[in-house]
């Protein structure tokens, strides 16, 4: 939960309210839930704006807060990412990658549209926020 974060200024030792905001999604963190609804407040004040309580998704990632822990998933961008690469009625590996798999620039495979290539490569990279598992599969193929 929000009131259960707490970050301390490195020099101060105080705490200190952070936020995060990315187009029009805003995420705000502090020790104090008193200083949370100040800082609402102030911002209502000054831009139109929803508050939607307590953090639940946020770009794409799924986000589970318990008293003790904080989950994140990203299952229905995954599920879009394996319909874009045409492979989402495929069954998951052992191991995210072939095992001594060599890439080679003179492969005799046919050539693939790059641009659908690396649209899937980034929506993989994208993916590794929530899935590290994956991250040397995805480094190796970009």
């Amino acid at each position: 939960m929000l009131h259960e974060a707490r970050t301390v200024h490195a020099a101060t030792g105080k705490d200190e309210l952070v936020s995060g905001m990315y187009v029009d999604d805003l995420i705000i963190i502090e020790a104090c839930v008193e200083d949370i609804d100040r800082f609402k407040r102030e911002t209502v004040a000054r831009f139109k704006m929803s508050d939607l309580d307590v953090l639940s998704y946020y770009l794409g990632i799924k986000v589970k807060q318990g008293k003790q822990s904080i989950s994140l998933g990203q299952r229905a961008y995954a599920e879009k990412v394996l319909e874009h690469g045409a492979m989402a009625d495929c069954k998951p590996p052992m191991t995210p990658m072939e095992e001594r798999l060599k890439l080679s620039k003179h492969s005799t495979v046919a050539k693939v549209d790059a641009m659908r290539y690396w649209s899937i490569v980034g929506g993989l990279c994208y993916l590794t926020h929530t899935r590290s598992d994956i991250g040397f599969a995805v480094a190796y193929v970009s």
